[in-house]
C-alpha cells in the first residue's frame, strides 16, 4: 500500500513516482519455500492455503516417502511434517532428513495429535525445530513457519 492510500487520499491522487517500478511479469518475492507433508488431504490443503496466502511458496507431499523423494527438487526452507502417516511416518522421515547432509539444515515442524511428554522428548532428540499439536491455530503455524524461515513478522 502506498502512502497516498494509507493517509486516505482519494483515487487518482497517487502519482506515478509514488509507485515502485515493477514489470508486469515480476511477482513479489516469496517469504520462503515450505514443503507441507500430511496424508490427510484436508489438513494438507488447509496448511498449504494458509501459508500461500501469507506469501510462502508451497509444495505438498502425501507422506514421508513422498517427502523424501521430493525434498531435493523442492529445496524447502521449512517442512511441516505430520507424524502419523502410512508408508513412512513423520518420526522416521525427520530422522532421515537430519541424517542426510543435503537436508539436515532444513527446518522441521512436527504436526501431530500426539502431545505426550515422551513425544516432545523424542522430537527434541531427533532435532526437530518446532512441535505443533492438532488441532492447531493456523495463526500459530504461520508464526512458527515465518520464524523458522527467517521471514520478518507482519
Amino acid at each position: 500500500m502506498t502512502q497516498a492510500y494509507e493517509h486516505g487520499y482519494g483515487c487518482g491522487s497517487r502519482r506515478q513516482e509514488d509507485e515502485p517500478q515493477r514489470h508486469e511479469s515480476e511477482e513479489p518475492e516469496a517469504l520462503g519455500r515450505v514443503l507441507v507433508v500430511d496424508d490427510d488431504e484436508v489438513i494438507r490443503q488447509l496448511i498449504a492455503v494458509n501459508l500461500t496466502l501469507e506469501g510462502f511458496e508451497v509444495d505438498t507431499a502425501v507422506d514421508g516417502q513422498d517427502c523424501l523423494e521430493r525434498v531435493g527438487e523442492v529445496a524447502p526452507d521449512v517442512i511441516t511434517l505430520d507424524v502419523m502417516m502410512p508408508r513412512l511416518d513423520g518420526w522416521v522421515t525427520a530422522v532421515r532428513l537430519r541424517d542426510d547432509p543435503l537436508t539436515q539444515h532444513v527446518k522441521v515442524v512436527l504436526i501431530t495429535a500426539r502431545a505426550q511428554e515422551e513425544d516432545l522428548r523424542r522430537g527434541e532428540e531427533i532435532g526437530v525445530d518446532a512441535y505443533l499439536t492438532k488441532p492447531f491455530d493456523p495463526a500459530e503455524l504461520i508464526r512458527i513457519v515465518r520464524e523458522l524461515a527467517g521471514a520478518e513478522s507482519a
